[in-house]
């Protein structure tokens, strides 16, 4: 039996409010072990993994490192006992070089001065030393995603990272960069450093992890060898019944264009054709996915259709109209409905209702009105079937959405988009940093409002069985430009998707041709 280096022993924590984010939570990590830490949105897992890393304190509990009792002030005293935690998103200066980021908190210095070539060598040892392949002089602004990974990985080792926390750390990442970076999980494993891997993506706990302890509702339901579970055996540990994890879904039924992008070009700040001549059309019933790795257009696109940005070239047209000049306002009339990438920022007013989030774009609807005031009855009856519907954990309709978790935010989100008439629905990243339970409702819905109310879906999602599994058509992007069309998503492979999305593929012109 593996030498235990961290255990967890009965963490409770209740917020200010009365909510009980952790009950008496116990488990332990072994050496040379990847443990896996699952659960749905709201389960308390980032709670736990912020106890750990001093960000958070809690009411009753114990943690041990190495057989000692551990009292965890802060960040800074979990660096010091060898706790690492690499943040799902990214925390690095884009400016800076690799070596300066490493290195900094710890950086060498000379005569009171950053020594520069001692930060260089430092951090080319230790990326060396892991087999990371990353030149410690470059930019991180210059890096692949995949590489950005790699560098707050080495950020934390640097500082002498015995434990190391990983939140989400597959999110955006192509299927190769995700099997070089499990390449160099196990290097960190072999070498003494013991991992907990938080993840919605079970098929990735059950390939690189030998246990896992399920979180449900801020309770242990368990720690379990991955020997002795599969998928679904773990999704109804989580969410405490069966969950599809593929689903069926009949051929669509396409008729007429819905939205017609026309050689557009949008050109940000720095003077960069950031969407670069990009066309395609989506028609009613169907669902076209856009795949891509973060950062080559596939958010600027979407905040151009949604009228969130401008764009230089070329034209978009929904319903037959040119949304050219029009407000966001006048878009979602003209039939759109969009779920932002970002939920806290576009998605929702964090500090409103649930009850105002949901109904923020149909208060002036006639529907609503009682003479000339607002039909309160009418409101509360209407939204209170919407968290009915679908299953938002709250305490009410009354309750401010930033106490939501996040998978619940993100239903409030689709709650007021899925139910807003429109025939448009874009959805970027729909179930980012999602449970599982969650997301099934979430590509469930989109396929279904394709299906029988002839909507027209885009999926733009950096998970890629999601956009395999939900999509009908699929478009590739890279550098701003289409570099691929599939007529068929199911025909795709996810090593093919991520081969056209690193570059090593490209269709041309004759090759799309009829399938945009």
């Amino acid at each position: 039996m593996a030498k235990e280096v961290l255990q967890i022993d009965g963490v409770t924590k209740i917020y200010p409010n009365g909510f009980m984010a952790n009950k008496d939570i116990s488990f332990s990590v072994g050496e040379n072990e990847i443990h896996a830490l699952v659960g749905e949105n709201g389960a308390g897992k980032t709670t736990l993994m912020k106890i750990l890393f001093g960000m958070e304190d809690c009411q009753e509990g114990k943690i041990y490192i190495n057989g000692e009792e551990a009292n965890i002030q802060n960040p800074l005293d979990a660096i010091a006992k060898g706790i690492g935690m690499v943040h799902q998103h990214f925390m690095l200066l884009p400016s800076l070089s690799v070596a300066e980021n490493v290195t900094l908190g710890v950086e060498p210095m000379k005569n009171g001065l950053l020594d520069y070539e001692a930060a260089v060598k430092n951090t080319q040892e230790i990326a060396d030393r892991y087999n990371f392949k990353v030149d410690a002089t470059s930019k991180v602004k210059d890096l692949s995603v995949g590489q950005m990974q790699k560098v707050e990985i080495l950020k934390a080792l640097i500082k002498g990272a015995k434990i190391l926390i990983l939140d989400e750390p597959t999110a955006v990442l192509t299927p190769q960069e995700t099997e070089e970076l499990f390449e160099q999980l196990f290097a960190l494993r072999d070498s003494g450093v013991s991992i907990i891997f938080i993840s919605h993506k079970l098929e990735e706990v059950m390939h690189i992890c030998s246990k896992v302890t399920v979180l449900r509702r801020g309770q242990c339901m368990g720690t379990y060898d991955t020997a002795n579970l599969d998928e679904s055996k773990i999704s109804r540990l989580m969410v405490g019944r069966d969950v599809v994890l593929k689903f069926e879904k009949e051929d669509p039924k396409i008729a007429e264009n819905i939205l017609e992008i026309k050689d557009l070009v949008r050109i940000n700040s720095f003077g960069k054709h950031v969407v670069d001549g990009v066309s395609f059309s989506v028609r009613s019933g169907e669902v076209v996915g856009i795949a891509g790795v973060e950062g080559n257009g596939q958010s600027e696109l979407s905040e151009v259709i949604a009228g969130l940005a401008e764009f230089a070239e070329g034209d978009v047209i929904l319903n037959g109209k040119s949304i050219k000049g029009l407000s966001v306002k006048e878009i979602r009339d003209n039939g759109l409905a969009y779920i932002a990438e970002d939920r806290m920022v576009e998605g929702v007013a964090a500090d409103m209702s649930i009850e105002m989030n949901i109904m923020a774009d149909r208060f002036d609807d006639k529907r609503y009105k009682k003479g000339l005031f607002v039909d309160a009855k009418k409101i509360r009856e209407e939204v209170d079937e919407y968290i009915k519907q679908f299953e938002v954990m709250c305490d009410g309709a009354d309750q401010p959405v930033r106490m939501l978790s996040g998978g619940n935010v993100q239903k409030v989100v689709v709650a007021r988009e899925f139910t807003s008439g429109a025939n448009f629905i874009l959805a970027n990243q729909p179930t980012r940093g999602i449970d599982v339970g969650t997301a099934e409702m979430i590509r469930k819905t989109i396929v279904r409002k394709s299906r029988e109310e002839g909507t027209a879906t885009i999926l733009i999602s950096a998970d890629l069985n999601e956009v395999l599994e939900c999509s009908d058509r699929l478009l590739v992007m890279r550098k701003g430009k289409v570099v691929a069309a599939f007529p068929k998503a199911n025909e795709v492979s996810e090593e093919e998707l991520g081969e056209y999305m690193l570059g090593l593929k490209e269709m041309n012109a004759q090759q799309m041709e009829g399938l945009l």
